[in-house]
């Protein structure tokens, strides 16, 4: 079983001459001139005469809190878990481009677990909606809180329940210094009045774009909304990422990136044990959350982030039962496969197998040992 997970994406011989660029699950493969320009014409991608691009290859890794955790028996990742974001975003990406909202970052699609993608200037802001009040806002609003990211909420909503309109909280991107009333750590909740002040900070171009972010987080949001009621699946809340790149005839647009919709960027519940019961049963990474939060003893650990070099090494040092893995690995299945309508492909080998089909694409040193 292990060898069918991808956890290690970075030591992968995808010819560049940069540093491979990484976060918790997915690693970036920034392509050479030459190789970028090669693509770009043999593969008629839209994007202007210079644009650089890049290999993006997810893995299977899971992380919580902001920590990758791993499994008994050497199990670094969970089955299927790559496989299953990239074809959700696939879908949603598609959707978008087809219903006019905005392109992706995604030029191409050779593997389950790889993106060709255009080199994106991200906007510094994490673009999240709420529909329902759960998570952070509910913690915060329980504690007497009744204003989140500059709106006012009002007095009498309970934990989970459906807020009167959709709210955008957006928080910063990385750390972001030098802009006032923002403190200077990520993750760091923001206003909508913070972004107008200093919107070439956040990396807007202009004033006016701050107004199609919030469209395009709306039009995106009530379009997975809708389509997911339709399987009877409740969209609870979600982060965007935007970015500006250029298309062939050299105009800069706002366009989605990262991944939208999945399991990993959003709360997804099951729609009859809520409606019928008030009941919530996650159908995204929350489920995966709650639980680590009942299965150590000290859950501020995971809640404060003064702790974190404890909550490193709590991650480090457990290695948590396969079976919850194997849980979280049919909750992404099965979501993918709703969502898509289709069978989610299975990798036996996945590392070999992108080695393989990017051998293709003449994006593979020679040199390297495909074997390894």
């Amino acid at each position: 079983m292990a060898s069918k997970v991808l956890a290690t994406n970075t030591d992968l011989p995808i010819k560049t001459d940069k540093p491979v660029h990484f976060g918790k699950v997915r690693a970036v493969y920034w392509l050479t001139e030459e190789d970028s320009a090669r693509l770009a014409n043999e593969k008629n991608y839209d994007v202007a005469p210079g644009s650089q691009l890049a290999v993006m290859v997810i893995s299977d890794r899971i992380s919580a809190f902001d920590v990758i955790w791993h499994a008994e028996g050497g199990m670094n990742g969970v089955p299927n878990k790559g496989a299953a974001l990239n074809a959700i975003s696939n879908h949603w990406f598609k959707l978008f481009r087809e219903r006019g909202l905005a392109d992706s970052h995604i030029l191409d699609i050779p593997h389950p677990f790889v993106w060709i993608v255009q080199k994106a200037r991200p906007v510094m802001i994490e673009a999240i909606a709420r529909q329902y009040i759960t998570g952070s806002m509910w913690r915060d609003y329980s504690k007497g809180g009744r204003e989140f990211c500059g709106i006012k909420i009002p007095d009498g909503l309970a934990g989970n329940q459906k807020l009167p309109e959709l709210l955008i909280t957006p928080s910063t991107k990385g750390i972001l210094k030098g802009i006032p009333g923002v403190p200077e750590v990520d993750d760091v909740n923001i206003s909508r009045a913070d972004i107008e002040n200093n919107f070439q900070a956040f990396n807007f171009s202009n004033m006016s774009d701050i107004d199609l972010y919030e469209k395009l987080l709306k039009e995106g949001f009530a379009l997975i909304s809708q389509a997911l009621e339709e399987l009877d699946q409740v969209f609870v809340d979600t982060k965007f990422e935007f970015g500006y790149v250029q298309g062939k005839d050299g105009n800069e647009k706002l366009i989605y990136m990262d991944e939208v919709g999945t399991p990993d960027s959003s709360r997804i519940w099951d729609g009859p044990l809520y409606r019928d019961e008030g009941k919530v049963v996650e159908k995204s990474k929350e489920g995966f959350r709650q639980l680590l939060l009942k299965h150590f003893p000290d859950p501020d650990i995971l809640l404060n982030k003064d702790r974190m070099e404890e909550r490193k090494a709590l991650a480090k040092d457990n290695a948590l039962p396969l079976s919850v893995f194997m849980d979280v690995s049919q909750t992404y299945t099965d979501i993918a496969e709703k969502i898509t309508g289709k069978k989610l492909p299975v990798c036996e080998n996945p590392r070999q197998e992108i080695i393989d089909v990017l051998g293709r694409y003449g994006l593979i040193n020679e040199s390297a040992d495909s074997t390894a």
